[in-house]
């Protein structure tokens, strides 16, 4: 953990240095232009000077830079601007060249920018693990390193302790929140004999476990690696000004050298790769991409990576997580069923004015049901509650049990027990005896958020054409749910690495852009490999949401299609913007071949065109209505309606 730790430092130090490189070029080549622009009457051969010294400290690094790329097999942008602050200084002209390092390095730095910083995913996994174990000796505890943990090791977990490893439970019991594993809200009960894993907290009740992994083998580190492997395999984002580079670079050199031969006059040469610097390119994709994640902040939505936008704008499958994400993620009463002669009524009330005195999830629940049906509650009294079994007390003179099957059964007469014994559905069942008989049982079930089936509507109307579930709940209970939202992939029973496979399968094809959506700690992990991750954070976010591309502060899954077409909207206006910006370029580039244009006057004559793409970049971050009120009358594309395709 302390190597870990440094490595998150040494990254972050890293970034920093990082951003400060693609900061300082712009910054210096605009105080020189400046400086030189405002001695030029007085003393014009010194601004020259200054601008060549400018160009030179400037140009070089961003030549390096480039000439590092082309070795590395990338046939950036870069070239044609690099090739013009060369000519530029060959030929004594560096006043394009440094307006060409000025724009160049400016669009790579609000690149920077958009990208977004580094996960820090595995740092926020890390930090949630205890750092010491309470491993016991004989009849003494001591605390020791997670990492000195030993197969075979004692260990016993407080109340609200996180499981450092994996083991089996050999004294006690335990009422364990597997939710960072499962993704499922509610408490599950571990008796003597069995496993536990790590990740799990400790609910109400003490217990001794034996360790059968260290805690670097154990399922809580898997999920770590699993995250950590997929931020360092996932593709990296590729430069839409790279993508257009590889015919306009090309093309652009054929135009200069052609012109300075045919007309034996080199400073066509560089007048041409001036105005030909692709900065429409370099500038509208960061602008527009920046202007799309202010709007899509404005509506609780939080784009961490640039490159989630091109991503959302492509998606095509969508995956979902269960629990939290298509159901509320909390439990709540779905059935009470009393048995004669206890009438429903009589249960409910008995059962919701004896839970009001535990702290449990489940009593929370029964009591905030019954208040919403105005059930008349009364006062409890020696209430005696079994911590993770069950809550027993006295309502208005009469003694009532609430509790799992194994507490209510010795309490209850032998006809009872058998209907105690009834096979029933995999659902979440407490079971309430009163007065030593038994009288009926109250169900648990997950909500269905509002509206989910509409949502997935809309998704489908944008093109995504498959959607799965991938949760680590139990079959029957994920089928409901798909059947009742219209998901026909249903994939259950999921451990973390699992939810990575199945996520695997579809980005093997490389035609799918894949979204997973989810919010809880065993979801990191498919997150992390997805091609976007969205992560709903409205209960809070911690690791999930730093392994997420995309986060959404409220509760409320409805904001996925709505990010999608604020990506998709956010695509268009960028393609608009670049391939505007490359017309008029093409353009003057044929005037400067033509010998109409100076290389000085090319450079100014660039800055407009990369002003006027700016301009129409920055529609993005505006709504709809208010960019249709402020278009730009030179877009060469029609935009389309919000939620059409890119």
């Amino acid at each position: 953990m302390v190597a870990l730790a440094r490595t998150g430092i040494n990254t972050m130090r890293d970034q920093r240095m990082l951003r400060f490189a693609h900061l300082w070029l712009p910054i210096v080549a605009a105080l020189g232009l400046l400086i030189g622009a405002t001695a030029w009457r007085e003393t014009p051969e010194w601004s020259t000077q200054l601008w060549n010294i400018m160009l030179l400290i400037t140009g070089s690094v961003v030549a390096a830079r480039t000439i590092r790329g082309i070795l590395q097999g990338r046939w950036a942008s870069d070239v044609i601007a690099t090739l013009a602050i060369v000519t530029a200084w060959v030929m004594h002209q560096p006043l394009p060249g440094l307006i060409v390092v000025l724009m160049q390095t400016g669009g790579e730095a609000l690149e920077r920018f958009a990208e977004g910083r580094a996960s820090d995913a595995v740092r926020a996994l890390e930090a949630d693990r205890p750092d010491r174990a309470h491993l016991l000796r004989g009849a003494t505890v001591v605390d020791v390193p997670v990492g000195e943990i030993d197969i075979g090791d004692h260990l016993t977990i407080r109340p609200g302790e996180f499981v450092p490893c994996d083991g089996v439970v050999i004294e006690g019991g335990a009422d364990v929140d597997t939710s960072r594993l499962t993704g499922e809200p509610l408490p599950v009960a571990v008796a003597v004999g069995g496993t536990i894993r790590s990740g799990s907290i400790n609910g109400m009740r003490p217990f001794v476990m034996r360790a059968t992994a260290r805690a670097a083998d154990s399922q809580y580190a898997h999920i770590v690696e699993l995250v950590r492997t997929a931020q360092t395999t996932r593709a990296p984002f590729q430069r839409l000004a790279d993508q257009y580079a590889i015919w306009f670079t090309p093309l652009t050199i054929l135009v200069a050298v052609s012109a300075a031969l045919i007309s034996k006059d080199a400073t066509r040469l560089l007048a041409v790769l001036v105005v030909a610097t692709p900065c429409p390119l370099i500038l509208a994709p960061p602008i527009a991409i920046i202007g799309g994640m202010n709007r899509a902040a404005r509506r609780q939505i939080i784009v961490r990576k640039g490159g989630a936008i091109e991503a959302l704008s492509h998606v095509d499958v969508a995956i979902f997580d269960k629990t939290g994400t298509l159901t509320i993620g909390k439990p709540a009463v779905s059935e009470v069923v009393p048995v004669a002669p206890f009438t429903r009524a009589a249960l409910f009330r008995h059962a919701a004015s004896v839970e009001q005195g535990s702290g449990h999830l489940l009593a929370r629940t029964l009591v905030e049901a019954a208040t919403a049906e105005h059930v008349p509650l009364s006062p409890a009294a020696d209430v005696v509650e079994s911590a993770g079994e069950g809550v027993m007390g006295t309502v208005d003179g009469v003694q009532v049990a609430i509790g799992a099957r194994r507490y209510i059964e010795p309490l209850v007469d032998p006809g009872g027990r058998y209907l105690l014994a009834e096979t029933l559905p995999p659902t979440l069942t407490a079971y309430v005896a009163i007065n030593g008989h038994f009288a009926g049982r109250i169900r648990y079930a997950d909500q269905l958020r509002p509206g989910v089936r509409a949502i997935l509507i809309q998704l489908r109307a944008l093109g995504v054409h498959h959607m799965a579930l991938l949760t680590g709940d139990h079959a029957k209970n994920a089928r409901a749910i798909a059947m009742e939202v219209g998901i026909d992939d249903v994939q259950s029973d999921l451990t973390p690495e699992a939810k990575v496979a199945g996520l695997q399968k579809l980005l093997g094809n490389r035609r799918n852009t894949v979204m997973m959506i989810g919010d809880g700690t065993n979801d990191a992990p498919a997150l992390s490999t997805a091609s976007v991750g969205i992560a709903l954070a409205g209960h809070g976010g911690g690791a999930v949401a730093e392994a997420a591309d995309v986060v959404v502060l409220v509760d409320d899954i409805g904001r996925v299609p709505e990010v999608i077409r604020i990506s998709r909207r956010t695509m268009r206006i960028t393609r608009q913007s670049m391939w505007t910006g490359l017309i008029l370029s093409g353009v003057a580039m044929g005037f400067a071949a033509g010998g109409m244009i100076a290389p000085a006057i090319g450079a100014v004559l660039q800055e407009v065109i990369d002003l006027a793409t700016i301009f129409n970049a920055l529609r993005a971050s505006m709504s709809p209505r208010r960019a249709v009120l402020k278009e730009w009358p030179v877009n060469v594309l029609q935009e389309q309606p919000d939620g059409a395709g890119p």
